[in-house]
């Protein structure tokens, strides 16, 4: 495009700041995308292209996060592979209707799904302190959620990883540290499932994602480290203000004029 090569160096170092702290934020709680997918618009690209591209720098934070995890040992790759492969079919559905048909009804939806993670984690301070009993089976969790959350995470995304890591809390038991490593795998496995089916209808900006993926990388390796040392103390409130914050931001995108005509019409 030509005003990619008109943008500025320092346009590219906001960029790469801002997949910095998205990585950070999203290996510990979720909710990155809401940082750099409103980046990516800011340049002046489709929200196509601002989805697409953003899935590659997401692939990048995602897959440092999981290969962090999987050297320490925090995760089972051989009892994932088949929630691991559901939820990239998944994704891939979800990346090809998405370049199909409008999601303004995801829009709707998100804030209240968002806003009940958040009060599920505050009121329930013992949630994932230690592992708990498992719900369903393993095949039954890749089928039903994993391959249902890979679809929502390549169609929209926003809040995926929060998602996955309350499902393993509730479904299969985990504690939250462990939950929240494995997110990250599953997180990966979607991200990479719709990048494919993106790069496919040609809407990826490859310098822009590349250079968020390298700030993304250097994050979420940061944010991994703080999981496995600071567990449930951290998680949890980071999740509880992360769902506050996205809550607040999807309900101002969706719905801004019309809180603002009722906030005047009070005083």
């Amino acid at each position: 495009m030509d005003w990619l090569t008109a943008v500025a160096p320092e346009v590219y170092l906001l960029l790469f700041c801002v997949a910095l702290f998205a990585g950070f934020i999203d290996s510990i709680a979720g909710g990155g995308g809401l940082l750099t997918i409103p980046a990516l618009l800011s340049v002046g690209i489709t929200p196509i292209e601002a989805l697409a591209t953003n899935k590659l720098q997401a692939v990048g934070g995602s897959f440092s996060s999981t290969l962090y995890f999987v050297r320490r040992k925090a995760i089972d790759l051989r009892e994932q592979i088949f929630p691991f492969i559901m939820t990239m079919i998944g994704a891939m559905l979800g990346a090809i209707l998405i370049q199909m048909i409008n999601t303004d009804f995801l829009k709707q939806l998100l804030p209240i799904m968002v806003i009940c993670v958040g009060l599920y984690f505050l009121l329930t301070p013992s949630i994932g302190v230690l592992d708990r009993r498992q719900r369903i089976s393993m095949p039954v969790f890749g089928v039903v959620f994993g391959m249902s959350m890979g679809f929502y995470d390549g169609a929209f995304g926003p809040g995926t990883g929060s998602f996955l890591a309350l499902g393993y809390v509730l479904l299969l038991g985990y504690n939250l540290a462990k939950a929240t490593a494995h997110a990250k795998l599953l997180n990966f496995s979607s991200n990479f499932g719709s990048l494919v089916f993106f790069i496919i209808g040609g809407h990826v900006l490859w310098v822009l994602g590349f250079v968020m993926l390298i700030g993304q990388m250097v994050g979420a390796r940061l944010g991994a480290r703080l999981v496995l040392t600071k567990g449930q103390k951290l998680i949890r409130p980071m999740i509880v203000v992360i769902s506050l914050l996205m809550s607040i931001k999807l309900l101002h995108d969706t719905h801004g004029d019309a809180i603002k005509a009722w906030l005047i019409s009070l005083f």
